[in-house]
């Protein structure tokens, strides 16, 4: 049995589309989307629509994402501050790409298992941890932080989230974590998917990492209007680029404080990025 596993494709058309074609090339049996297939880029409709083809005609399968839940509550809530809207401002765009589609999201479970045929060896796909969406598996998380979170009984735990690709084995599981389809934050532009083969009485895995065209989703950021949206979406566009974590320090260090109309959105991400010695594209 031969699985392909990909996660946080992150509206990047063009990455998703090598994705596809890497996958297709190698021939799996059964094709999963971890998760964060939207939002944070360019082309959500896109990404979408395109995937969605792939369940109709081929049968693959997706899981939710924190990304997937927060532009749905965005279409269903609107910002309550003028400090939320500014935070949410890229994802309320995204809503506005995918509300004509929305449906497509419909029926995506938080969960989904699986065995090989004949063996009682189980993969449990989320897109964080047992504890939420959210909490993810990355290299310097400690084995010990991991108890509880992972479910019993299962030969092999595949996530997302982080962007990081990384295996590892505790408490008796192995664990994989996909890495980025759209937006990887290892240094490394390349995407990324994960091959999982069940021969020899045990789950093989192995991560893949491929080029893309990184010209035109470049493209794809500038000429969308993406990027007009908020400084924030342009701190996404830098993460993009450099293939680096950073919006999650902004959150840490400046969220509140533009929430609460402290500070401006545009000012908050140049104190943070002057702080790093960076400055937005």
């Amino acid at each position: 049995m031969k699985v392909a596993a990909f996660s946080d494709v992150q509206a990047n058309l063009p990455a998703l589309e090598e994705t596809i074609a890497q996958i297709r090339a190698w021939d799996p049996d059964l094709v999963v989307m971890a998760g964060d297939l939207i939002n944070r880029g360019p082309d959500s409709r896109g990404c979408l629509e395109l995937f969605a083809a792939q369940q109709r005609q081929h049968g693959w399968l997706a899981v939710n994402g924190n990304h997937e839940e927060w532009v749905l509550r965005c279409g269903r809530q609107p910002p309550r501050s003028d400090g939320e809207r500014a935070v949410r401002a890229f994802t309320d765009w995204a809503w506005g790409q995918i509300a004509p589609c929305a449906e497509l999201l419909e029926g995506w479970p938080d969960h989904l298992t699986f065995h090989p045929p004949g063996a009682d060896a189980w993969v449990h796909v989320t897109h964080g941890t047992m504890v939420s969406n959210r909490d993810g598996i990355s290299p310097n998380v400690t084995d010990e932080s991991l108890v509880g979170k992972l479910p019993a009984e299962i030969a092999l735990f595949v996530t997302g989230h982080t962007h990081l690709p990384h295996q590892r084995r505790t408490q008796g599981i192995d664990i994989v974590n996909v890495g980025s389809a759209g937006s990887s934050f290892d240094g490394d532009p390349r995407a990324s998917y994960a091959r999982l083969m069940w021969h020899g009485g045990r789950w093989h895995t192995e991560i893949v990492r491929f080029e893309y065209d990184l010209e035109r989703a470049a493209r794809d950021f500038e000429e969308s209007g993406f990027l007009d949206q908020s400084a924030l979406a342009r701190l996404v566009y830098l993460e993009w680029q450099r293939a680096e974590m950073l919006i999650g320090g902004w959150r840490e260090r400046y969220e509140p404080a533009v929430m609460t109309g402290h500070v401006s959105m545009e000012q908050s991400v140049t104190d943070y990025l002057a702080e790093r010695g960076l400055k937005l594209p």
